[in-house]
């Protein structure tokens, strides 16, 4: 299916006048980035002017700027759109996509998206994200893992959690590599949620801190999934 969207999608550019190479950028975020730009070229392949009526961002986490602020483009003219994401606290592979309306067009529907794909590597991974029971069985315990990808050691220094209804229990499977985070409900009479904080003595600040979630839900809570291998991002120099 996303060959055939590429597909729709340069078409429409096409009808438009404007024609993108590349419509889908991938971008590898070193691990201490703050933000990364990434540039697409277009050019106006048509026989009659284009005007970029208005360009805008999915997310206020990323910014979009047409090269010298110019939007007419004659026939022949080349141009260039430039985006800066602000990687924030994201991690992993994230999808923001950018939309430009060309003169015509309607309000709900841009002649042309653009996607930057940025892969953001994880110098601390827990796995799962979130545990979870179900109100009115055993209160048994289950466990975060913590995955440490770095050409250097990182320590875990403190955790944290928002509710007393949880215990938790830090083990060091590997000092600086690898380890266990143990949560024991108290009772799992009521649905509550809480927030595991996980502080540790990495110098890059995205990767400082992480969370776990834990949920106690009247909906029964779903099997786990069988442990997949983590992938080891690239290490910060």
């Amino acid at each position: 299916m996303r060959w055939l969207l590429a597909l729709v999608l340069t078409t429409a550019m096409a009808r438009g006048g404007l024609n993108f190479p590349e419509i889908l950028k991938e971008v590898q975020a070193p691990a201490d980035a703050k933000s990364v730009t990434t540039d697409f070229e277009f050019s106006n392949d048509g026989d009659k002017p284009v005007k970029i009526r208005h360009y805008d961002a999915a997310c206020s986490c990323m910014s979009v700027q047409a090269q010298g602020g110019k939007l007419d483009y004659a026939p022949g003219d080349k141009g260039l759109i430039r985006t800066a994401f602000e990687l924030g606290n994201f991690a992993g592979e994230i999808d923001k996509m950018v939309m430009i309306w060309l003169e015509g067009d309607r309000d709900d529907q841009p002649s042309i998206r653009l996607t930057v794909r940025v892969h953001i590597p994880e110098l601390v991974k827990l796995e799962p994200k979130t545990l979870r029971w179900s109100v009115g069985t055993k209160p048994a315990s289950q466990s975060f893992k913590i995955h440490i990808f770095n050409d250097k050691p990182i320590k875990i220094l403190n955790v944290t959690n928002t509710n007393e209804n949880f215990r938790q229990e830090l083990l060091t499977l590997t000092p600086g590599k690898e380890y266990e985070l143990k949560v024991t409900p108290v009772e799992l009479a009521t649905p509550c949620i809480g927030i595991l904080r996980v502080e540790t003595d990495c110098q890059i600040f995205r990767h400082k801190i992480q969370q776990g979630f834990v949920v106690v839900s009247t909906m029964p809570a779903a099997p786990a999934a069988p442990a997949t291998p983590a992938t080891p991002a690239t290490p910060s120099k």
